[in-house]
């Protein structure tokens, strides 16, 4: 349902009531299809559609593409701090450590944002890409060599999960221990089970490696951070190292299994990929289009009341940017994506993210690994069995069960 109000010039322009109205976009009837539920709020809302983010807290989804980007180059009008919000957000609730501020580049605005991502941007500066292709390759075969003999594998559990979360401690320095309680923190965050509990145990993993790293320094991010002229303080330097799990773990899995899952199942790459024209990046390419790791994200909270397409979006209420939906707005979309990065799974504007070119990487290196090794791979179950982990935020599979030829370990490397 919906109400008319007047705008300064006597226009008039729709003011979306909860009541009923908004589409719930945490649930596993969701997860199982979320492009169908795109369509159908594209269909009943365009461009902006009420949903809500958990049971009570209302959100506006954005779903077309150029309205997106002009949201996510006006940050004076859609900026990312979270303090007016969540003022009147339950501890309890399962998405606010998700968004939450924190003294971080993604959850501020101004001033303090350009600080932050300074920092961020040279901490990651300092990555030597040669070097870490080599470090993904390392961690792929070691990976690969637990389960090749076997014939059988779940590619989330056993490759992408466990390589993306290797790659990022040794790009942060982080001993074992301390990661995976890190590790463990962030997925209850992702998933909204057990978030507030989750928020503790990574806050305290942070600290942890904070202290060590101040008194263990080496070359890695973690260190580059901490000797920055800006000068963190722990607290600062805590949420900053949230930002890296948080973009580094879970989204990296993600877009490993996911295009994994497209190499598997669609004949255009099943062929190309192993020896055609289209490559490894192609597919990734696809997937960030189609199914990005971060599917609904990029998260403002307007601190007055915006008239956007004929919308008003209510003050300090959180707009939320499909990616997903976004990237397949029949308004933009080209049937052609080869060779075509004008995807926003990576953001837009000041915030988008300052690590895709090692994203890019790990991603294509780890497939790459797999697929060299393992060439007749294969799923074991249809695909249409496969489950997605519910959540708001990301596109993430419960498991990617796969059978091939057993074969010898690879040398190590």
């Amino acid at each position: 349902m919906s109400e008319s109000v007047p705008t300064a010039g006597g226009r008039y322009a729709a003011v979306v009531d909860a009541a009923g109205a908004r589409v719930p976009i945490y649930t596993p009837e969701f997860a199982a299809d979320p492009h169908r539920v795109y369509r159908e709020m594209r269909d009943k809302f365009g461009a902006l559609a009420p949903v809500e983010l958990a049971p009570g807290v209302p959100a506006t989804l954005v779903l077309g593409y150029r309205t997106a980007v002009r949201i996510l180059n006006d940050p004076d009008r859609f900026p990312a701090d979270p303090r007016e919000w969540q003022a009147g957000v339950p501890a309890d609730c399962p998405v606010l450590p998700m968004m939450q501020w924190r003294p971080n580049a993604l959850r501020n605005a101004g001033i303090e944002h350009a600080r932050y991502r300074r920092i961020n941007t040279a901490g990651l500066a300092g990555i030597d890409q040669y070097g870490l292709q080599g470090t993904v390759e390392r961690v792929a075969v070691s990976l690969i060599n637990t389960f090749c003999t076997s014939g059988s594998a779940d590619l989330v559990r056993d490759y992408a999960f466990p390589l993306a979360f290797r790659v990022l401690n040794h790009l942060l320095g982080c001993p074992v221990d301390i990661a995976g309680q890190a590790a463990e923190g962030f997925r209850a965050i992702f998933e909204g089970v057990g978030a507030e509990q989750g928020n503790k145990l990574l806050v305290d993993a942070l600290l942890r490696l904070t202290l060590y790293k101040r008194a263990h320094p080496g070359d890695d991010v973690t260190t580059r951070m901490l000797r920055h002229p800006a000068e963190l303080s722990e607290t600062e330097m805590v949420h900053q190292l949230a930002t890296l799990y948080g973009a580094g773990i879970e989204p990296q899995q993600n877009l490993i299994a996911n295009t994994l899952l497209l190499l598997l199942v669609d004949d255009r790459f099943r062929g190309s990929a192993l020896g055609g024209s289209l490559s490894t990046r192609d597919a990734l390419d696809t997937v960030l289009f189609d199914d990005p790791p971060m599917a609904n994200f990029c998260i403002s909270f307007p601190p007055g009341p915006v008239l956007l397409d004929d919308y008003w979006l209510p003050a300090h209420q959180p707009v939320v940017i499909s990616m997903a939906a976004c990237n397949t707005d029949p308004a933009i979309r080209d049937k052609e994506l080869a060779g075509n990065r004008s995807h926003l799974a990576w953001g837009a504007g000041p915030h988008s993210c300052p690590a895709n070119s090692l994203a890019y990487l790990i991603a294509q290196e780890a497939v790459d690994q797999l697929l060299d090794a393992l060439p007749e791979i294969q799923l074991a179950v249809p695909s249409p069995e496969l489950s997605w982990r519910p959540g708001p935020f990301h596109r993430a599979l419960t498991a990617l069960p796969v059978v091939f030829t057993p074969s010898p370990p690879l040398p190590e490397v």
